[in-house]
Parts: structure tokens; sequence; C-alpha cells
């Protein structure tokens, strides 16, 4: 009998230890071997022009961008002439050799004339030297009965002065091209009544665009040319 409890008990004892052992080997924490993170690399997208704009240069060296502005500068504008261009002579049936340039001429005394007289019989046609606008149809003391024409870029001013009589339908405003009829020769204002001839003038506008204000240029070498 006492045998058989001692049996019994290594059975319990036996049982306990097994159980023991595997109870703690099921609880340990299962080792992983750690995984190292992998950077993402993100590569910057290439820069793109814009769609109509060039790349960038390089930067100018200094002497180069002086030389850069200095062309520039002097390149003129598309709009806006350095002299008149094409001009006609404003008097039906003059020739250029018939021209005398009267530009620096003394006019009582104590002015110069800046413009060129175009001698012809009253009530010869003037004709628009230019393409260009009629600015202002003015009546003076000095110019009598005048025309002041615009051309397209308003940069030049002309001037035709001691007129007999507009042209039909001549206005403020009209577009007239050149070699239109615009008036008439005559010797209105201060001009001789024996001698009627067209003054006429070029001037320069300033900014403001003021029809009676600009520097005058001399007509005779943009007409002793002219066809």
């Amino acid at each position: 009998m006492r045998g058989l409890l001692l049996f019994l008990a290594g059975l319990l004892v036996g049982a306990n230890i097994v159980y023991f052992v595997m109870r703690r080997e099921s609880a340990a924490p299962i080792a992983t071997a750690p995984v190292a993170a992998t950077p993402v690399v993100v590569a910057p997208a290439p820069m793109q022009p814009s769609h109509g704009s060039p790349a960038l240069p390089a930067r100018m060296p200094p002497a180069a961008a002086t030389s850069a502005l200095a062309a520039a500068a002097a390149t003129p504008s598309p709009t806006q002439p350095a002299t008149p261009n094409a001009l006609l002579i404003p008097v039906a049936g003059v020739r250029a050799a018939q021209l005398t340039d009267t530009f620096n001429d003394s006019r009582d005394g104590t002015r110069r004339h800046e413009a060129l007289d175009i001698m012809a019989a009253r009530g010869t046609p003037v004709l628009a030297a230019s393409d260009g606008t009629v600015a202002k149809l003015f009546t003076s003391v000095p110019g009598g009965l005048t025309i002041y024409e615009f051309d397209p870029t308003s940069t030049y001013a002309y001037y035709y002065a001691h007129l007999d009589h507009y042209a039909p339908g001549l206005a403020e405003g009209k577009a007239i091209k050149r070699g239109d009829l615009i008036a008439y020769v005559g010797s209105t204002g201060n001009a001789s009544a024996d001698a009627p001839h067209l003054h006429f003038a070029i001037f320069v506008l300033g900014p403001e665009k003021q029809w009676w204000k600009g520097t005058a240029i001399d007509p005779y070498p943009l007409l002793a040319g002219a066809q």
C-alpha cells in the first residue's frame, strides 16, 4: 500500500514539473530579427520652362550687359520713324527742282522762317504730303487759313498755311492719304496778295501731342528728292 502511494505521489510531482516547464516555454516571447527601415528617396521633378518663355540664361558679364543695353537703346522704335518717310511735294504740279530752301530765312528781322515756301498760282491744289489725320483746322493772323495734320504715329505734325480755301468735306479728325486733295493755294494771313504760296512746315510733336507746339525740322531735304 505504501509503495502504491509513493508511486502515485511521484506521478503527480512529475506531471506538475512537466506542466510548469511547458507553460514557461509557451509564455516566452518569440525573438525576431529587427527589420531595417528602407529610406524612400523622392527625386525632384525636372524644371520645365513655361510655354513661350525661354529658359533663363547664365548671368551676363557686366561688360556684355552694358553693350546689350546700348544696342537696345540705339535700335529705333518701329512705331516712331526717325524722319518722315516718302513725303509728297504738297502742291500739285511742283517738281523738286523748283523748290528753294527757305527754312533759315529771316522773317521780320527777328525770327527764323522754319518752313518751306512753295510758290504757286492761287487756286493750285494742295495735296496731303503723307498719310495721317487732320488734327486741327485753324485761322490765325500770321498763317491765315491753316491745316495741322498728324502722321499715323503722331510723331510729326504737317502744317499747311496761307490757304485760299479747304477742299470740300475736310474736317478735323478725318483720315487722309498721301496725295489727297485737302485745300488750295492762297495768300491769307500775312502773305503778300501778289505772291500766293503754300507755307509748309514739319514739327516733331512733344509728348503732349499739342497741335500748336513742336520742334521744327527743315522740309527741304525731305522734299528735294521727292517724286
